[in-house]
Order: C-alpha cells, then structure tokens, then sequence
C-alpha cells in the first residue's frame, strides 16, 4: 500500500490543479442551499459539472473528508455535503485502512469491478 500524503502536501496538490479556481463560477454555486439532496445536486450541478473533469477531484475530495470541520459544506470532489457526510460515516469501516483515507490513487477508479467499497460507491454517489 502507497503512503499516504501529508495534509500539506495534499492541499498544495490542489491548490495548485484544482480547476474550482478558474471556473468562474459564483461562490454561491459550491454551496447548495436545500438540505434534500436531490435538489441540493440541482443547485450545485455548475459546480459539480467543474469536478467531473477536474484531475485533482481525488485529493478534494479526500481533503473534505479528513478536514470536516470545513469539508462538510459546500461542493468537494463533486459531491454535495450530504453524500460526503454518508461516505464520512462508511469510512471506518471500509477495507482500504479503516484508520485513514487511502492514497489518493486508488479513488474513482482504481478498485476491483467487484468492489463495493466507499470510493467506489462516491463514484456512483456523483454520477445521480
């Protein structure tokens, strides 16, 4: 199993790839009102459709969940808070460490088609 990335060195891998800063998107668009998430998903989904192509969604959204005292609000890796918050409580007991979030490179993708674990099912969560 690869290490798993320092906080400093996460944000910084963001911050420097994410492309939420030069969306031009309002600020209000990351942050959907509704608390049902159906239509929280509709009111971010400018914000949503950035994420899908963004190359560092991965580590966002890895950042959210480590930090939820700020990643709980808002759009992080494409999801909205409310299924960020169903992965958060999954989390624990997946099998990718329990401990921690797993090395960025094994988000969206890199799990065995048999798999059904949380990053795999954030994948799903996304494509509603």
């Amino acid at each position: 199993m690869e290490p798993v990335l320092t906080d400093n060195a996460l944000w910084a891998w963001v911050a420097r790839y994410a492309r939420c800063a030069g969306s031009g998107l309002c600020p209000d668009e990351w942050f959907p009102v509704s608390i049902e998430p159906a239509k929280a998903r509709h009111e971010a989904a400018a914000a949503i459709a950035v994420c899908a192509g963004c190359p560092v969604r991965a580590q966002c959204l890895e950042l959210s969940l480590r930090h939820w005292d700020v990643g709980q609000h808002g759009v992080w890796g494409g999801l909205i808070a409310a299924d960020r918050a169903q992965l958060r409580r999954q989390w624990p007991a997946d099998h990718h460490g329990g401990a921690g979030p797993p090395h960025p490179g094994q988000l969206f993708g890199r799990c065995s088609p048999s798999c059904s674990c949380v990053w795999r099912r954030a994948a799903t969560l996304s494509e509603r």
